[in-house]
């Protein structure tokens, strides 16, 4: 028998090939074969490496003969039905196994890999080589905004309860939390997906990502991505890079407490659910959007790489537009009894509103939030074309880590000092231009004084710069801060308002007042924005905004 004979994937696709095509082409296909033949023993060992390859699906097997042998199969292969016929009639693996029938739906599944998304996905491939020109100088502005929070889900909300100083740090509601030392929050008390995610989905997922979906569909509506407008859009240009601290901490805890009853009672979806990229590829495939598509998780700093990552995607030259940002909802007994657990959180239970009080000597840990911030970033000619209305411009930014310690700040704030001079200069922003910095200032007795005095480092007491924490009304929104806070400073330059410190009623003595905004807003014109995120673990972010300019 020919099945008997055959010891290799290679073999078997020869054979294959050269049985199934018509009796009248066979002679010139089996001389190509045995040429094949002749080559294959001088490349046994290409061949092994090959061997963990799933051979058996047609698109696989031929990727993986392109890259160990770097010639094409015969005209007979392409001519026939593949391996899919030939294992159909003799039912043998290429390890003389018998095979196990496919059911229906393994059938649909295969007939869908190897059927048209393939082929969509291999000519955007193409498209994507041939049209590959040198980089230019590509500016990277901001056309649209989508924010979920404790003091509103729309942009302009959302900043007129910045300015006017309102709280929105309240007890928790969510979960009976009278045994635990912290009883508050930056809790989202209403919030509603009609109109942004299915219902299914909605009832599935966890907040985390349903935070997101809703915050990346409104920056899209929010930057005038009509239906038409969408519809023209190149999808293959588009992505998405929205992270996530915690990700589906709730379902992830679901499934645990499932486990103790039975492992059949546990969620199908507790895994995927769980991971911190599920909201960006969740929102990724309910656009279509096909550029880069993932999440980065960097504690409190995420948002930020997330921000700066797509930026750079752009002016590579990658993409020409992406959703970027973060989210979290992690107001659940472990999430909470963690935190705690650390130290971190502030005991203010008998007065929410002032809890979080960054730079105020009375300040006793930073407030948990939860929701979602998600800016649309654009190249600017591509924006300019479709008339979009360009809220901001960003120069550029930085990373940097401590390299010190898990949860402290490095003592001398190096690694911010690092961070912020490093954007400057990548930049090209004279530091005596920047007069605006949102503050990461989470209300920690050390970390405040830490950024306070690195920022005194790089850019000494200029009169002109103005200093404010958006955390002191809406508490740390944790991986989603950054874009959140983003917004706010996108939000400044656009309505030429500051938004007060409220709380800083007893400051720390070496303070500059004359920095700091008071506990009311502010008229700035703003020339340069720095706004600064960092995270357990050391990770630091600068980011910079500027007011867009026709130049």
């Amino acid at each position: 028998m020919v099945t008997s004979s055959i010891t290799s994937p290679l073999c078997t696709w020869l054979v294959a090939a050269c049985m199934s095509v018509s009796s009248d082409e066979k002679d010139s296909s089996n001389f190509q074969c045995s040429k094949l033949l002749g080559r294959s023993a001088r490349r046994r060992k290409s061949i092994r490496k090959c061997n963990s390859g799933n051979f058996m699906n047609g698109s696989g097997m031929l990727s993986s003969w392109h890259t160990c042998f770097g010639f094409e199969p015969c005209e007979g292969y392409y001519n026939s039905k593949g391996l899919s016929s030939f294992f159909a009639e003799n039912a043998f693996s290429v390890f003389g196994v018998k095979q196990v029938p496919l059911n229906r739906r393994q059938r649909r599944m295969r007939n869908n890999a190897l059927g048209k998304p393939m082929a969509v996905a291999v000519q955007h491939a193409k498209e994507a080589m041939t049209k590959k020109k040198p980089l230019k100088n590509r500016r990277v502005v901001v056309t649209g905004v989508g924010v979920v929070s404790p003091i509103g889900h729309d942009p302009d909300m959302f900043y007129g309860n910045l300015l006017e100083g309102i709280s929105g740090i309240s007890q928790i509601e969510a979960f009976d939390c009278s045994e635990f030392p912290t009883r508050i929050a930056g809790e989202i008390k209403e919030f509603s997906t009609d109109g942004w995610v299915a219902p299914k989905l909605s009832k599935r997922a966890d907040k985390f990502m349903l935070y997101t979906l809703a915050a990346g569909k409104k920056a899209l509506a929010d930057g005038g991505i009509t239906e038409d407008i969408f519809q023209d859009l190149d999808k293959a240009r588009c992505g998405v890079l929205i992270g996530s601290a915690l990700g589906g901490m709730k379902v992830f805890h679901d499934g645990i407490e499932a486990l103790q009853v039975s492992y059949r009672k546990v969620n199908p979806f507790c895994v995927p659910f769980a991971t911190t990229n599920m909201g960006a590829a969740l929102l990724a495939i309910d656009l279509g959007w096909m550029g880069p598509s993932y999440s980065i998780s960097t504690a409190c700093a995420t948002s930020n790489f997330c921000i700066l990552s797509a930026a750079n995607h752009i002016i590579r030259g990658e993409a020409d537009m992406m959703l970027c940002g973060g989210s979290d909802s992690a107001i659940i007994p472990i999430g909470l009894g963690g935190f705690t657990a650390c130290g971190a959180l502030s005991q203010r239970n008998s007065d929410p509103t002032r809890a979080s009080r960054p730079w105020d000597v009375d300040r006793d840990g930073f407030v948990i939030g939860e929701g979602s911030g998600v800016l649309l970033l654009e190249e600017l000619e591509h924006a300019k074309k479709r008339k979009a209305k360009i809220y901001a411009e960003i120069l550029g930014g930085s990373f940097t880590s401590d390299a010190y310690h898990m949860i402290e700040p490095h003592p001398e704030g190096s690694g911010v000092v690092l961070c912020i001079e490093k954007a400057l200069a990548q930049s090209g922003v004279k530091r005596e231009d920047v007069n605006y910095i949102n503050a990461h200032a989470a209300s920690t007795p050390t970390a405040d004084l830490k950024e306070y005095q690195a920022i005194l480092q790089c850019f000494g007491k200029n009169p002109e710069l103005k200093i404010n924490s958006t955390k002191s009304m809406i508490g740390n929104l944790l991986g989603a801060a950054g874009a959140v806070e983003a917004i706010a400073t996108i939000k400044a330059i656009q309505t030429g308002w500051i938004h007060p410190n409220i709380n800083l009623e007893n400051p720390e003595k070496s303070l500059d007042m004359n920095m700091l905004v008071g506990s009311k807003k502010e008229r700035l014109d703003i020339k340069v924005a720095l706004s600064n995120s960092f995270g357990f673990g050391g990770h630091n972010s600068s980011i910079l905004f500027v007011p867009y300019k026709n130049i």
